[in-house]
């Protein structure tokens, strides 16, 4: 009974750490974003670099800590299955993965790694701590969403590039290569020096061009044209409106958005 008693203490007090609302929380879960962007500028300073065994017990200590915030994420999840199946958690399962199984093969796996920048922003209650917590985040938030899309686009592209390759014939040699070939193909800039000239590789330079600039044209808007505008609502507090709104879609109130003037 006693130990029924402390696994549901541990599991609340774990839970409340990934899901609460306390100051306390909100720390912990800043400090586990400052882990991701420091695991994934690792990945990348280390992509090319060979499995020296500096390298390699780093990684399996990586691998070990990602597993533990996997682990506890799953248990404290109200719906496991869910979980399992977003996008984000099979990034991770891919990266402890390649962290564990890379001393026992012979193929760089360093690449998928990057994997591990879907991490980022994409939880509810990171979002509602970034809000509350940061001016500048309440302020450019789409433009901010829209920026780490293109970002983790890009480098998630870059590595399947480099790990696959597309054949022996394919001028990619290095990461370096592989992200120069993605940001050209995704500008649509089209040098030519670097091309993958298989079926697969023509199908992903599709792919790239097509939701690169998709990503890349809505950083543009959210920038320069942003969807909606703050303007907090005196009734109910949505702060969230279309530009040319006369009332609060929520509770229907009234509102007065500033917009500019007309000369």
């Amino acid at each position: 009974m006693t130990d029924h008693n402390d696994e549901s203490s541990l599991h609340r007090s774990v839970r409340l750490l990934y899901h609460g609302r306390s100051r306390k929380a909100a720390m912990f879960r800043y400090a586990l974003v400052a882990f991701d962007v420091a695991t994934i500028v690792y990945f990348l300073v280390t992509v090319a670099a060979a499995q020296q065994p500096l390298i390699i017990v780093t990684n399996l200590i990586l691998g070990v800590l990602i597993l533990l915030d996997f682990g506890a994420r799953l248990w404290v999840a109200d719906d496991r299955r869910k979980t399992l199946l977003r996008v984000y958690t099979i990034a991770d399962i891919i990266v402890i993965a390649s962290l564990f199984l890379a001393p026992l093969l012979t193929e760089n796996l360093a690449a998928l790694r990057v994997l591990r920048g879907l991490r980022l922003i994409h939880s509810y209650r990171l979002l509602h701590d970034l809000r509350r917590d940061v001016r500048v985040f309440r302020v450019h938030e789409d433009a901010i969403f829209a920026a780490v899309n293109l970002f983790v686009f890009i480098f998630v592209t870059t590595s399947i590039v480099y790990v696959l390759r597309f054949g022996e014939e394919a001028s990619v040699v290095n990461y370096i290569d592989a992200l120069y070939f993605t940001v050209a193909t995704l500008t649509t800039t089209g040098f030519g020096d670097i091309t993958l000239t298989t079926p697969g590789g023509k199908i992903l330079s599709v792919f790239i061009m097509i939701f690169g600039v998709a990503l890349f044209v809505r950083l543009a808007r959210a920038i320069f044209q942003p969807a909606k505008v703050r303007h907090k609502c005196p009734e109910c507090g949505l702060n969230r409106h279309d530009p040319d709104a006369l009332h609060c879609k929520h509770c229907g109130v009234p509102i007065k958005i500033e917009t500019e003037g007309v000369d």
